[in-house]
């Protein structure tokens, strides 16, 4: 699963709060996390993916989980809630 999948998705959460809520409600298909983000930001988004069964993949840096949401700041967790 490709960063370009996350940029042709037709709806996607941004952030980790945003990202949270969404595997919470259930929406969540596939979850993004950067590597280098803070682990206190990305923990919970890892556990509720474990709960939920959500795949997550990693993505190398804050920065590239931006650009592939198409935003000019860094984004530790992003997910797709519809391809």
């Amino acid at each position: 699963m490709s960063l370009e999948r996350l940029s042709k998705a037709r709806r996607k959460t941004v952030g980790s709060k945003q990202t949270l809520k969404a595997i919470q409600r259930g929406q969540a298909k596939v979850v993004y996390v950067a590597r280098n983000a803070e682990p206190h930001v990305t923990g919970p988004v890892l556990e509720a993916c474990r709960t939920q069964q959500v795949p997550v993949v990693e993505v190398p840096t804050m920065r590239e989980l931006g650009r592939a949401c198409g935003i000019a700041v860094n984004c530790a967790s992003a997910a797709i809630t519809e391809e």
